[in-house]
């Protein structure tokens, strides 16, 4: 009995190992997650979920934030059932192993902390509908749909193309859309290198709220493909289809935010351009994708794709090439130095995204946030907001 006099609530044992894996972490990583320490960890979290040794309330506590698990979830008498997916969260066909459970906590994580701004902003009596969300129908068609992308956003192609690298075309694109009020993250892990999710799990997912709607870009997949995964991202709130966007989908929805997004920043007729270059050697193929990609601020990979879908190419050849691509982008982000990514707060800051950080230092500021919730949707600790909002118009 635990001091104080009041029993310890009995744990489900199945409850622990439910709640591991469905956030995606081995034994291993789990007890390292969860501060156990010394060389029976792993063998000590074994036990736990075999019913042979109890967790104490704080390591209770400790797998409710590793796992991202309200408290409660862990004195349920069992594991809730799985039921079935939303339409708008199917799973998608090409999934690494283990992913599943990264990814349903990653959404899970952004769900949350959109409830806490939606809150916030209702809070603060400016939770405005939006009109562009769901204001295109599906049956409009992707060339309505990119015009609308276009008129909402006031996407300048010359101006974006001017920019100096891929990443400053982001920027670009980024900041119209976080001041028409849609929030957009870079994020690609729960926190730590070991959640990583590749670009073949997702590229990136949108939360079609009409209030506080979310955008996710995958920030492990090249800088260059951000661009036009944000646009398909948009295709998605136009629609007013939350969902997760993966590559090479066959899926109708899609299929057509996918053709709006390259519609709006590679037109056909500059495809054909690369129509005159068909039976040269595969490397030249590269080369050339790769010049033309990069004149344009784009990913070569999703170059490739609209080549295969207006014809160009053969699947054959779209899908040596994509190989190709995902090889040479791993192999880069090998050659990264490991301590290469900057000050701590820039780095989250960049992540993030002003959009997100204004609101929380506007919110904080009204006593409309705690700095609990606050850190909660910046992905900080409480202590760290001040740092993430102090001279938030230059993140």
């Amino acid at each position: 009995m635990p001091r104080g006099g009041r029993p310890m609530p009995t744990i489900n044992p199945r409850i622990l190992t439910w709640a591991r894996e469905s956030a995606g972490l081995s034994v291993e990583e789990a007890a390292k997650s969860i501060g156990l320490t010394g060389r029976n960890a792993t063998e000590r979290l074994a036990e736990m979920e075999a019913g042979k040794l109890d967790p104490t309330r704080r390591q209770i506590g400790e797998m409710a934030r590793a796992y991202r698990r309200p408290l409660l979830t862990f004195y349920l008498a069992a594991p809730p059932s799985a039921g079935k997916r939303a339409h708008d969260f199917r799973t998608l066909a090409d999934r690494e192993s283990g992913s599943e459970g990264i990814l349903d906590a990653l959404v899970r994580d952004v769900r949350t902390r959109q409830a806490l701004v939606r809150a916030a902003l209702e809070d603060a009596e400016e939770a405005d509908l939006l009109p562009f969300i769901g204001s295109i129908q599906m049956d409009q068609g992707a060339t309505a749909l990119a015009n609308a992308i276009r008129s909402t956003w006031a996407v300048d192609i010359a101006q974006f193309r001017a920019a100096r690298t891929a990443d400053d075309a982001f920027r670009y694109l980024r900041e119209k859309v976080e001041q028409s009020g849609v929030f957009v993250i870079l994020m690609g892990n729960l926190g730590h290198h070991a959640s990583n999710l590749s670009p073949k799990v997702f590229r990136g997912f949108a939360l079609a709220d009409p209030v506080a709607p979310f955008i996710v870009v995958n920030e492990t997949d090249s800088r260059s493909a951000w661009s036009l995964t944000l646009l398909h991202e948009l295709g998605h709130l136009l629609l007013g289809e939350s969902g997760i966007s993966g590559y090479d989908s066959d899926v109708a929805l899609e299929r057509i935010c996918d053709e709006a997004a390259a519609r709006v920043l590679l037109p056909q007729d500059e495809l054909n351009e690369l129509r005159t270059h068909a039976g040269i050697s595969f490397d030249d193929l590269v080369s050339i994708i790769g010049a033309f990609a990069s004149r344009r601020n784009l990913s070569r990979k999703m170059v490739a794709y609209n080549l295969l879908r207006f014809g160009v190419i053969t699947a054959a050849l779209y899908a040596r090439l994509s190989s190709r691509f995902d090889k040479d982008r791993t192999q880069t982000a090998k050659d990264k130095p490991a301590n290469g990514g900057g000050d701590y707060y820039v780095v989250r800051k960049h992540r993030v995204g002003a959009g997100l950080i204004r609101l929380v230092d506007r919110m904080v500021a009204g006593s409309v946030l705690t700095s609990t919730k606050a850190g909660r949707v910046l992905g900080v600790k409480p202590t760290a907001v001040g740092r993430m909002t102090a001279n938030n118009r230059a993140a």
